[in-house]
């Protein structure tokens, strides 16, 4: 997002988080209505329109959006998303994809108030390595011409009682309701919401051998040194690396295997 919608998506997620700190509000109930409302605002093309048109008034657009929302959705739902259409926004769709986060974000705060925000983030990782690993299962969670129902029951026979309830949920929304992103993209964006939960990164982490407990706790203690945050570290085993690690934090690698060096050496040797 650019701009206004920056701003306006980072005032929403204040408004969020003070939701949150309130423990007698239902967070898993208001994701569950944010994300009814993400549904309908990606549904209802003029809708959006006119809740983020900037020749309507702030007042307005709230006004509209509590008639539209109330007695369908509780009062936080209402507030929240009365105070976002205030804000101005650079274009309608980030309004949806505003919504959208809070939803994912509100159920990630589920899973933390339970102490499972970890096994979450665990979680959607593997998912993410499963998907990759099996063309026919990326396939039929991509099929565009396969109706959302068959996607949604292919992932609850696959994760059902396997997984958390905000995994699978989160997941079924991403696989359901794509809005243009591909699969891999709407993973990392929801493990990098879950790391923010806690004021967190995420490492993706390559090595050649599972790493220790005490290997672990090393390399999280490191990164977190040097990139000044907490570190949350996503394990993945790769034979074909020789030795040492691939680190991986956003856009930002840290490759210091063997074959990386041997390839480093080789071009020295050319040069």
């Amino acid at each position: 997002m650019n701009g206004a919608s920056r701003e306006a998506l980072a005032a929403a997620r204040e408004s969020l988080d003070a939701l949150a700190d309130n423990t007698s509000v239902d967070v898993a109930k208001l994701a569950e209505e944010l994300d009814a409302v993400t549904a309908l605002l990606d549904r209802e093309v003029s809708l959006r329109r006119v809740l983020t048109d900037p020749a309507q008034s702030g007042e307005a657009k709230a006004e509209l959006a509590r008639r539209l929302l109330g007695g369908q959705v509780g009062g936080e739902t209402v507030d929240l998303i009365s105070g976002m259409v205030r804000s101005r926004w650079s274009r309608s769709r980030d309004l949806v994809d505003a919504v959208e986060e809070l939803a994912a974000t509100a159920d990630l705060t589920a899973a933390q108030r339970a102490g499972a925000l970890d096994d979450v983030e665990d979680e959607l990782f593997r998912f993410g390595r499963i998907v990759e690993s099996s063309t026919a299962l990326r396939a039929a969670l991509t099929d565009k011409s396969a109706p959302a129902s068959a996607k949604g029951g292919l992932l609850r026979s696959l994760l059902g009682g396997k997984a958390n309830p905000v995994t699978e949920r989160l997941v079924v929304r991403l696989v359901t309701r794509p809005r243009g992103r591909s699969l891999e993209a709407g993973l990392e964006s929801l493990s990098k919401l879950a790391a923010a939960r806690r004021n967190r990164m995420v490492a993706v982490v390559t090595s050649a051998v599972p790493l220790t407990e005490q290997q672990r706790q090393r390399l999280g203690a490191g990164l977190a040194r040097i990139y000044g945050r907490e570190m949350h570290l996503n394990l993945d085993v790769d034979p074909e690396v020789l030795g040492g690690l691939v680190v991986r934090v956003g856009d930002e690698i840290i490759d210091g295997t063997i074959v990386a060096r041997l390839d480093e050496a080789n071009r020295r040797i050319a040069g």
